[in-house]
C-alpha cells in the first residue's frame, strides 16, 4: 500500500478529523482503479448480488485494519506540529515520508516552516513524478532528501539538506518501526535526539511488541494486517513494549511526553464513534522530547 495521509472521517467539532484529497489524487489511475477492481472482485465472491451503495474503493479502505490508525496517526501528528511551530520550532523532518501531502496542503499556521521529507530514492523520485503530474509547485521551503537508512545514517542523510543542528526540529516518523528490526529503531531515535538541539519533538507510530511474541493471541485485525502486507512483499517485524518506552527512549536521549494506543488516539477524535472506526489494540502513538 502506498503510504499516503488519510482521507477523511468527521470529527467531534465542524473540524474534520482529517481531510486529505491528496492522499487520493497523488495515486495513480491506474493504480487506483487496480484497487477498486479487487476490491469488486472480492465484493462479488464473498457477497454475490450484493451492490454497495457507495464507491467500493471506499469500503476496501475503511475494511484495511490499519485505516483508523492511518487517519488518527495523521491528525495527531499535525496537532503536535502545529502547538510546535506556535512555540517557536521552524523544522519539520518527516522521516519515511511516503506519500505523505503536507506540502501540498501546507496549512496557514505552517508558513515560513521549513519542510524535510526524507525516504527511499525510488519512492521520492516516484513521488516527485506525482506531484508534478498533479500540477503541484513545491514550496520553496519544501526539500527532499533520498536516502536508504539501512546503509545511511539521519544525520548524514540530513547534511544534504537545509537542516540545521543548532534549531530545534519538528520529526515525524509514521508507520515505519513496525517494518525494522528493534536495532534499526532505536538507532534512528537516537540519531534523532543527537541531530538536534534540545526542545525538539517526535512523534512516531509502533505496535505493542507483545503481537510478535510467538504464540500470541493477537487481534484479529493485527493478524489480518500483517497478512495483507506480506502479500505486498513487505514484513512487520517488530515492535516496543508501552510499559520500557520510557526508559528505552530515556536510553537514546529522548523524554516520553505522551504514548496512546490507537483506541486512545481514535477517541480523542471521534468521542461519539460517528464513523463507525475500530483501532487494533496493539497500535500506539508516542510523542517524544528531547532532553535538556
Amino acid at each position: 500500500m502506498l503510504r499516503s495521509s488519510a482521507r477523511f472521517i468527521r470529527g467531534p467539532t465542524r473540524r474534520p478529523s482529517c481531510a486529505d484529497d491528496w492522499g487520493d489524487r497523488l495515486v495513480p489511475d491506474a493504480v487506483r482503479e487496480a484497487w477498486r477492481e479487487g476490491a469488486r472482485a472480492h465484493i462479488a465472491k464473498t457477497r454475490p448480488g450484493w451492490t454497495p451503495e457507495v464507491d467500493v474503493l471506499d469500503l476496501a479502505l475503511r475494511a484495511n485494519a490499519a485505516y483508523a490508525d492511518i487517519i488518527v496517526r495523521s491528525r495527531y501528528v499535525e496537532d503536535a506540529l502545529e502547538a510546535a511551530l506556535r512555540g517557536g520550532i521552524d523544522q519539520y523532518v518527516i522521516v519515511g515520508a511516503g506519500f505523505d501531502s503536507f506540502l501540498c496542503r501546507h496549512p496557514a499556521w505552517a508558513e515560513g516552516v521549513t519542510v524535510i521529507e526524507v525516504d527511499h530514492p525510488a519512492t521520492q523520485r516516484f513521488k516527485r513524478e506525482r506531484l508534478a503530474a498533479c500540477g503541484v509547485v513545491v514550496p520553496s521551503g519544501g526539500h527532499f532528501v533520498e536516502t536508504d537508512l539501512s546503509s545511511e545514517t539521519l544525520d548524514a542523510a540530513l547534511t544534504r539538506s537545509p537542516f540545521r543542528r543548532n534549531r530545534p526540529a519538528f520529526f515525524a516518523w509514521i508507520g515505519v518501526t513496525m517494518y525494522l528490526p528493534r536495532e534499526a529503531n532505536l538507532a534512528t531515535l537516537r540519531a534523532i535526539a543527537t541531530s538536534t538541539s534540545a526542545g525538539a519533538d517526535v512523534v512516531f507510530s509502533y505496535v505493542d511488541e507483545v503481537a510478535f511474541a510467538p504464540g500470541a493471541a493477537s487481534d484479529a485485525d493485527f493478524k489480518r494486517l500483517r497478512a495483507e502486507v506480506a502479500a505486498a512483499g513487505e514484513a512487520l517485524v517488530s515492535g516496543f513494549d508501552p510499559a520500557g518506552l520510557r526508559d528505552v527512549l530515556s536510553g537514546v536521549g529522548l523524554a516520553l511526553i505522551e504514548d496512546l494506543t490507537g483506541a486512545e488516539a481514535l477517541a480523542r477524535y471521534d468521542p461519539a464513534g460517528r464513523n463507525g472506526l475500530r483501532s487494533s489494540p496493539v497500535a500506539h502513538l508516542a510523542h517524544a522530547r528531547t532532553l535538556e
